[in-house]
């Protein structure tokens, strides 16, 4: 990017900031350090219990939340002034109409995310936006799409997995992509997914620019040696945990010294906390709910070993920051995870869903030489620092701002 944009980009998500989404606070930061001026909006207020640290606190009080903005009285007027641009308005609500999902549920739901459309194209307008960037294909990516038709601003979007893959065609993956600009996609495992839903012709504008962390911030001196496992992540059922107590299991079964750690919270810890019980894992479990960046960084520093026994992922941010901590990592071999982690080399991969095979690559990971480590960390410098990620999405933001044609970023990108 050479000269500068002659106004701000606009950064849309369903919640923003989020202690589960680091990855895209960490991006924003990142891209106005590259020199773009970033402004971001939210669908809905984050809860507190996301707000883990001042950075998160400033965040949210920045960010436009549209949702609440929406249902404020005073602004119906000027929802309805934009009668006075009949052709996108009608041309919006039409194709609101036309992507909503089956059914009266699916036409009400897009009518509503027309409503929020409007309200973020009146904020746009009045802050001078030039490009509207969405993470995550789904409300948030039908919101975007239709503030676009209303205001002519392009707008572009980050494709993740599994959630905005599980169903393409309800989010309609195919329309969104024909009229963005150009998609982000995470890895090269999420453009192929893009591929599946997108014409032919719209292959080109599906760019991969991965997630990527900061590896200077996990370079602290690590103490291993002591049997201590750390998770990190939602406590959820994609996350596959219940397998992980079931191997930890296993493991104290020849280790008994052996402790997990869970960082993260959601709606299954009460259950998860019920069954590590059970099991009898009760005083090998700690359970510490959402925290900073800073407190996972100094985890990371202070584990044995980063498990990750996801049964569906993108590309996880967390494996990148326990490997670039020289943390040995396990995980499983799902989404764009074989993209970040080679198996053997800088960590140990297994079928999802495997208890057994879970247990003993954590046996094989606790006794990891250091040279695992060290290619872990040599991976994520190579390929997922958050700074050389970010200066090619800047490159994609400032061409599209610009109505240009949107370049090949990465070796072996098709033409």
């Amino acid at each position: 990017m050479n000269a500068p944009l002659p106004g701000p980009v606009a950064y849309l998500t369903g919640e923003y900031p989020r202690a589960t989404d680091t990855f895209i606070q960490r991006e924003v930061a990142a891209l106005r350090g590259a020199g773009i001026t970033v402004l971001t909006a939210s669908i809905r207020r984050t809860g507190p219990e996301h707000m883990v640290g001042p950075e998160q606190r400033a965040e949210q009080a920045g960010t436009f939340h549209v949702l609440e903005a929406t249902a404020h009285p005073r602004l119906v007027l000027a929802k309805l002034a934009a009668l006075a641009r009949p052709g996108r308005f009608l041309r919006a609500l039409a194709l609101a109409w036309r992507t909503a999902p089956r059914g009266l549920r699916g036409r009400v739901w897009n009518l509503i995310y027309f409503a929020e459309a409007l309200t973020l194209a009146r904020w746009m307008r009045a802050q001078g936006v030039v490009h509207l960037h969405n993470h995550i294909a789904k409300a948030s990516c039908t919101v975007a799409m239709l503030a676009s038709e209303l205001t002519g601003i392009p707008y572009s979007f980050t494709l993740h997995g599994p959630d905005d893959l599980a169903e393409p065609g309800h989010w309609r993956l195919d329309e969104k992509i024909a009229r963005a600009a150009f998609v982000a996609c995470i890895s090269d495992f999420a453009r192929a997914q893009a591929m599946l839903h997108a014409a032919r012709v719209h292959w080109p504008r599906l760019h991969v620019v991965h997630c990527g962390v900061d590896p200077a911030r996990y370079g602290r001196p690590r103490v291993p040696g002591r049997g201590r496992l750390l998770f990190v992540g939602r406590l959820a059922g994609v996350k596959g945990v219940p397998v992980l107590f079931q191997a930890l299991s296993a493991v104290r079964a020849l280790r008994p010294e052996v402790t997990l750690t869970l960082i993260g919270d959601g709606p299954e810890r009460a259950l998860l906390e019920e069954e590590g019980r059970a099991l009898g894992l009760g005083d090998a479990l700690r359970f510490t709910g959402y925290r900073d960046a800073d407190f996972v960084a100094g985890a990371l520093a202070e584990a044995d070993v980063l498990v990750l026994p996801s049964f569906a992922e993108g590309v996880p941010v967390v494996l990148m920051e326990a490997m670039a901590a020289r943390l040995p990592v396990v995980a499983t071999r799902v989404g764009g995870v074989t993209e970040l982690v080679e198996d053997g080399v800088s960590g140990h991969l297994v079928a999802p869903g495997n208890a057994a095979l879970l247990a003993r690559a954590i046996l094989a990971a606790l006794d990891a030489p250091s040279a695992m480590g060290a290619a872990a960390r040599a991976q994520v410098e190579a390929a997922f620092d958050s700074r050389t990620e970010a200066r090619r999405l800047a490159t994609l933001l400032a061409t599209a701002a610009r109505g240009g044609v949107c370049p090949d970023i990465r070796p072996g990108a098709l033409p």
